[in-house]
């Protein structure tokens, strides 16, 4: 479990956009009266995208107030939620999956260029462009190890391409987003074709005897029948 608290240094106000706004009333007007709080979620997701991708306190209490909720009940999702951001962070703000998955594909590598090229977790560089953190699985372990960098997936990082990706964004060059290998969706990677074709993947030389178990259990509950 991790402690969540909201930044020290928060703005004096908040207020959505005229087209923000506007887009939060529809939102609340899907739900019928009395379950206007079922639009938490995408009221706060857009207070925080407008607010350089973190949640201030003036904004979860303008989003309470347009929902007719308590501040508190507002602050419970806030704080629960790691999508939400409670602190400011940089303008590519980079989350690196480090579960299971992606730390046998080698993302001690891509946490390795992440402390050389940005500094800590939670740490927003000098000029503003980046800062990161590791979190949770992202789901894209087919294609891991992998990063969300605002609300795009990059995938089949290694630490060369990893930092080249990082080098284009810092000085604007256009980035490719999804597989930086090549792949297509979750297919094998290039030039290795189909897979899982051995045959000693299945004839229980691999993970042990188990077709002739399986085969032994039959043949006696057959016998059992008789």
């Amino acid at each position: 479990m991790t402690v969540r608290r909201l930044a020290e240094k928060q703005p004096a106000t908040f207020a959505f956009t005229p087209e923000n706004e506007a887009w939060a009333k529809g939102e609340i007007a899907k739900y019928p009266p009395g379950r206007q709080a079922s639009a938490i979620i995408p009221l706060l997701w857009r207070a925080q995208a407008q607010h350089d991708y973190w949640l201030p306190r003036p904004a979860i209490e303008l989003v309470a107030d347009m929902l007719g909720m308590p501040d508190i009940r507002v602050l419970e999702i806030a704080t629960f939620y790691s999508m939400f951001n409670l602190e400011p962070v940089g303008k590519y703000f980079v989350q690196l999956c480090g579960t299971t998955p992606c730390m046998l594909r080698g993302s001690g590598g891509i946490v390795k260029v992440c402390e050389d090229r940005i500094g800590p977790q939670r740490h927003v560089t000098a000029d503003g462009v980046f800062s990161w953190a590791e979190v949770e699985c992202l789901g894209a372990c087919c294609n891991a190890p992998m990063v969300q960098i605002n609300d795009d997936y990059y995938e089949d990082l290694t630490p060369e391409n990893f930092r080249a990706l990082l080098d284009d964004l810092a000085v604007g060059k256009p980035v490719k987003k999804g597989s930086q290998t090549g792949r297509v969706s979750s297919e094998p990677e290039p030039g290795k074709g189909p897979t899982l074709l051995d045959p000693t993947l299945y004839d229980g030389s691999v993970v042990g005897a188990w077709k002739k178990r399986f085969d032994e259990a039959a043949a006696a509950a057959v016998e059992e029948k008789k």
